[in-house]
């Protein structure tokens, strides 16, 4: 079972602890929505002032079904005609190829200014990938990373995929974990574009988890990760409101 939650990693060595609001929106939110969101706190975050510490956001949440493709991605990894996709189809300003959100995947998406933390987008992309070993960890499950691959493994099987976008050092997308989707709308495609690379869920190293034993643990891990200090719990209503600021 997962462990107490504030007891699963070290902070890392920034020095400095930024804060930052966590949305945790209750139902699913159209992929369309969340992404609008961060885009205006990224636009907040840039507008501000020089040397005015504006909150961080991150949110954790889950999708209808649908598929993104990053920048640049291919269409010869669909298996599916892209004029009529099985599910909403959005090309995105992240990198990756094509992936698949459902409910039951927990994604998180940290609005970070990483000139706080370290202006370093591979290092960035290994911190994502450590947030989720942290959690797997903390589950009794040992993840892996794969030489020169983006993402995190549990024996062999792909169980989250990593995408990011920035722009003058403050990110946006950020990464989906499959904790209880079905992994059938993966058949779709050529996830991240890895042809033979099997796509697994935790609930098949750990029958009976769902979301809500892992959430807490991913905030947790996030907060650990990148020294961030939670704002109080913000209720959805507030979410857009929120993002104007």
């Amino acid at each position: 079972m997962p462990a107490p939650t504030g007891k699963l990693v070290t902070p890392s060595d920034s020095g400095t602890r930024s804060t930052a609001f966590l949305f945790q929106p209750a139902l699913p939110i159209p992929f369309e929505q969340a992404w609008k969101l961060q885009r205006r706190w990224q636009e907040s975050l840039l507008s501000s002032p020089s040397g005015d510490r504006a909150p961080e956001a991150v949110w954790l949440l889950q999708h209808p079904s649908c598929y993104t493709l990053g920048r640049g991605a291919t269409d010869a990894h669909l298996r599916f005609d892209p004029t009529c996709p099985p599910a909403p189809l959005h090309r995105i300003d992240r990198g990756g190829e094509v992936t698949h959100h459902a409910p039951g995947q927990l994604v998180a998406y940290p609005v970070l200014d990483l000139r706080r933390h370290q202006p370093d987008l591979h290092w960035y992309l290994r911190q994502l990938e450590q947030v989720v070993i942290d959690v797997l960890q903390a589950l009794g499950l040992r993840g892996e990373r794969i030489n020169g691959l983006t993402g995190v493994w549990l024996d062999q099987r792909k169980v989250a995929a990593i995408g990011v976008g920035c722009r003058r050092w403050i990110t946006q997308h950020g990464l989906a974990l499959n904790v209880s989707c079905d992994l059938a709308g993966f058949d779709a495609v050529v996830p991240c574009g890895l042809e033979g690379r099997l796509v697994g869920r935790l609930c098949d190293w750990i029958p009976g988890l769902d979301l809500e034993d892992v959430q807490p643990l991913l905030a947790d891990a996030i907060a650990a990760r990148f020294d961030l200090i939670w704002e109080e719990s913000v209720s959805d209503a507030a979410i857009a409101e929120a993002a104007m600021r």
